[in-house]
């Protein structure tokens, strides 16, 4: 087996319905994606999952001198960041790429795929 993280790459900027054009389309994202973290705990694929807070709400932290430098926002700007992730574990890329499909589609947003070293 090895561990894959899914991110869900999406829109920097949130709405009142996070990244969804209206509550119904959230609420439904949601349920359908509830759903499929359920069946993945269900076959042990899933390890762990999580939404992020809007990418604003970072606050990036650089120790490499003498003294730490906290620094409010991301790290990149942009006007796409990771909005949410898996961490899946399955015995292999094709069926990270898989799940990542239909994470995707319930989700309703893009999923970047990476092998965990």
């Amino acid at each position: 087996m090895a561990h894959y993280l899914l991110s869900v790459i999406g829109p920097a900027d949130y709405t009142g319905f996070g990244t969804y054009s209206s509550e119904d389309e959230m609420r439904e994202a949601m349920a359908e994606t509830a759903a499929f973290n359920d069946r993945i705990r269900a076959q042990g694929s899933l390890v762990y999952v999580g939404g992020l807070e809007a990418p604003q709400t970072a606050t990036v932290v650089d120790a490499r001198g003498a003294e730490p430098l906290f620094t409010d926002g991301p790290y990149i700007e942009s006007k796409e960041g990771m909005n949410g992730l898996w961490l899946i574990d399955v015995p292999d890329l094709d069926a990270a790429l898989k799940l990542a499909a239909e994470a995707s589609r319930v989700c309703r947003g893009a999923i970047e795929v990476r092998p965990f070293a």
